[in-house]
């Protein structure tokens, strides 16, 4: 399985980094040039998505983050391969996970995609349903709940394909129309499954400061956008809350602890 890391021009440091990481795990790599909103036109960055959403307007940092990912589903078709191991350039791979990142044959036929980072706190639980052994003392279970983070991941060709088919304007950021199931319309036909404990984290050892957060800081800004946005994503939250209940009272599905054995963010 080959995996594509996205990475910008003016961060060779995570690069080498990155391609150490791999490596080591003997997983054949390739660079995906992302796309820097220091240097890409507004029209460009603003094609692909709506001017408003759930959480309202994306910061332009995001929105490359999205097209970059983008370009690195594209490359995954123009080869015969059936699955992609995709990941950002700032995450701590586990050193005991090398049969896992380089072959999918584990991935069970009807998981299109798969998370295989843990993001949040440490103590970060997500509602899990279809839970599977995956062996080695892990886990697969289909996201019932919110886990954002979109830094590292496995997905099948048809849903590369369906994802760069979409037909409407994309109104999230990528991490959060994958594998946010309160706001995102996209993850209920994509149905994301989750694995844990986890085999990357984001990491600040390997990719310093994230390099989109200039972009976000005007989203923060104490004022009514910021309490709407609030109230938006607390309302998108309690959407699903009767049917969370109920699957956990019939004992469909819990709420599992997304651990990982890997560094974690700072």
């Amino acid at each position: 399985m080959q995996a594509y890391l996205i990475n910008l021009a003016r961060r060779p440091d995570r690069l080498r980094k990155m391609a150490a990481q791999c490596a080591d795990l003997d997983v054949p790599v390739q660079r995906v040039a992302a796309i820097d909103a220091r240097l890409v036109p507004d029209e460009i960055a603003d094609a692909k998505f709506a001017g408003d959403g759930p959480l309202g307007s994306i910061p332009k940092g995001d929105k490359c983050c999205t097209l970059s990912h983008m370009r690195a589903w594209s490359m995954f078709l123009a080869t015969g391969d059936s699955h992609a191991l995709i990941l950002e350039d700032d995450v701590a791979l586990d050193p005991n996970a090398a049969a896992l990142l380089r072959d999918a044959a584990w991935i069970p036929a009807w998981i299109g995609l798969l998370k295989i980072e843990h993001y949040g706190p440490d103590s970060q639980r997500v509602l899990l349903d279809d839970r599977v052994d995956a062996g080695e003392g892990r886990m697969i279970g289909r996201m019932r709940s919110r886990h954002t983070g979109a830094a590292a991941y496995i997905l099948s060709r048809a849903v590369a394909q369906m994802l760069l088919d979409w037909p409407q304007r994309w109104t999230l950021p990528v991490d959060h129309m994958l594998f946010n199931p309160s706001n995102s319309p996209m993850a209920e036909l994509l149905r994301p499954y989750q694995l844990t404990p986890a085999v990357a984290r984001q990491s600040v050892d390997i990719g310093g400061a994230t390099d989109i957060d200039e972009w976000r800081q005007q989203s923060r800004a104490i004022g009514w956008g910021l309490v709407k946005r609030e109230m938006v994503r607390a309302y998108y939250d309690l959407r699903l809350l009767p049917s969370q209940v109920a699957s956990v009272a019939l004992r469909e599905a819990d709420f599992v602890r997304v651990e990982s054995r890997v560094n974690s963010i700072a």
